[in-house]
């Protein structure tokens, strides 16, 4: 059986993209760094021997709350300003921020080319951003024509971006503003993200008992569970000829609005059909 995901990935666009939080560096957290950098007079005696707060540029902090204020909404907007403040800014430190959001915007608009050059260069600042590996990694296999000649490359590196991501995501620091139910309920949640990528890369390739693995962890543990992992699910299941599973798998996936309800329903029929068969 083969399986196309990219039409679906359209549906899921803006949702996926607002999941990024750990990266994103917030303009409240901007403005403390600001404050921390221009003390109070009563606190710069405190700060007299110590190492001097980098000098603040009021064109560049203007340019980074323009930036982040523009409304995601506008996608081609925020990309204009935010590439802009890149080639004006590169050291700034802002610039990661500036690099996650950006990212989103180019999500936003399907524009994977300037999406993944993107996140290389958020990666080359830090390779361990979780929000930037689980993104990019689940992308991929979403929209990788498996006979592409760069195809296994570009499933490499998804799996190796996923599988940092799943790594690193127990450890991450809780972002400042986040209470710890709300900390452990967005780990879950990446995590989740992060198996439901790795998953699909293995479905790719057609290695059916490890994206059936993935695929279990990453809808068992999302409160809102994607249907293009429902239907990778249950088409592992059934090419692994557990047709009772797979038939599950699929009714779940008919239960989300989207374009794969009626497929999901047809192929959850034709499960029950071949578990019948094999009894």
């Amino acid at each position: 059986m083969t399986f196309s995901v990219e039409h679906a990935i359209r549906t899921l666009a803006v949702a996926f993209a607002a999941t990024m939080i750990f990266a994103v560096v917030s303009h409240a957290q901007g403005a403390a760094s600001n404050s921390a950098a221009n003390p109070a007079p009563q606190d710069q005696d405190k700060q007299a021997n110590q190492t001097p707060a980098p000098k603040v540029d009021p064109k560049e902090e203007a340019a980074y709350k323009a930036f982040f204020d523009a409304s995601p909404g506008d996608p081609d907007k925020k990309i204009e300003l935010g590439e802009d403040f890149a080639k004006t800014y590169p050291n700034s430190r802002y610039i990661e921020s500036v690099y996650s959001i950006l990212a989103q915007a180019y999500y936003a608009k399907q524009d994977w080319k300037n999406l993944y050059l993107t996140s290389d260069k958020a990666l080359a600042i830090d390779p361990d951003d979780v929000d930037m590996l689980t993104l990019v990694g689940w992308v991929i296999p979403h929209v990788t024509d498996p006979n592409t000649p760069d195809a296994d490359k570009q499933f490499d590196k998804a799996e190796t971006y996923e599988k940092r991501a799943i790594k690193d995501i127990p450890t991450l620091p809780k972002p400042a503003g986040m209470t710890d139910e709300q900390f452990t309920t967005a780990k879950a949640e990446k995590a989740a993200e992060a198996h439901s990528g790795l998953g699909l890369v293995y479905f790719r390739r057609q290695d059916y008992d490890d994206a059936t693995k993935e695929l279990q962890q990453a809808t068992q543990t999302n409160p809102n569970p994607d249907a293009t992992d429902f239907f990778a699910l249950g088409a592992s299941l059934q090419n692994s000829g557990h047709y009772t599973e797979a038939a599950d798998a699929y009714t779940r996936c008919s239960q989300i609005m989207g374009s794969l309800q009626d497929a999901c329903k047809q192929n959850a029929d034709k499960a029950k059909q071949l578990a019948a068969q094999k009894k």
